[in-house]
């Protein structure tokens, strides 16, 4: 045998990875660093959380009942049936109600001072709005010769569209005003509406003063009983 033996190479002792297979660097061999990881907890943990919040603004911004802010002198004076009135002699002028309705028309609720003026804020997203638009609709149409003119105030439909086809499938007659970012509303005197409650619902009496108010949907016998006594008043 020669002196000079072949060199043998050493065999390594673990086993071999796949070729292509992937080098695990997470503790748990995933691919992902602990870092990475992470990071993508936290993302998810953010999207959940601005889904159940956003989801709780809408579910208090239909249908609610309250007023903002309070400490504003409105003279209300709530009735058991959910309905507040306020006395002739404390009731305050309503704000500047103008601007451009659904249909590009301009409208000034100003002009129809000398008569009653029923006041919806309502918008076509808002389930409680569709509920109670036919009772509005078949009011309306049961006073408008008394000297009654409805109006509506549409808010947070971000396109007069979906307005126009909530109208439209509604049969709803009367104008209503487009306010999507709720400028109009911001107009009243703090404590008056409440900007989560829609719909809300004011009566003018005839020289153009709230009289009346709801912050809850309304059936034909509520809106009823906020409209005729004020139409009585000479």
């Amino acid at each position: 045998m020669s002196a000079a033996r072949r060199a043998v190479p050493l065999r390594s002792t673990s086993a071999p990875r796949p070729s292509g297979s992937p080098r695990p660097s997470g503790p748990s061999g995933s691919g992902e660093s602990p870092r990475t990881t992470a990071r993508s907890t936290r993302r998810t943990a953010l999207a959940v959380a601005a889904g159940t919040a956003a989801a709780g603004l809408l579910l208090t911004a239909c249908g609610s009942g309250g007023t903002s802010g309070g400490g504003g002198d409105t003279n209300f004076v709530m009735g058991k049936d959910g309905i507040s009135t306020v006395d002739r002699g404390k009731r305050t002028t309503a704000p500047d109600l103008s601007g451009t309705a659904l249909d590009g028309k301009r409208l000034d609720v100003a002009s129809y001072k000398g008569q009653v003026v029923v006041l919806n804020v309502w918008g076509s997203w808002c389930s409680p709005c569709r509920a109670e638009a036919p009772n509005f609709e078949k009011v309306y149409r049961q006073v408008k010769a008394r000297g009654v003119q409805f109006v509506g105030i549409n808010t947070r439909d971000t396109s007069t569209a979906n307005a126009l086809a909530f109208e439209k499938q509604q049969g709803i007659s009367y104008p209503s005003l487009y306010d999507p970012a709720g400028k109009l509303l911001l107009r009243f005197k703090k404590g008056t509406l409440n900007l989560q409650a829609i719909p809300s619902t004011l009566v003018l009496d005839r020289q153009g003063r709230i009289a009346a108010r709801s912050l809850a949907p309304l059936s034909e016998t509520k809106l009823r009983k906020m409209i005729d006594p004020v139409l009585a008043e000479k």
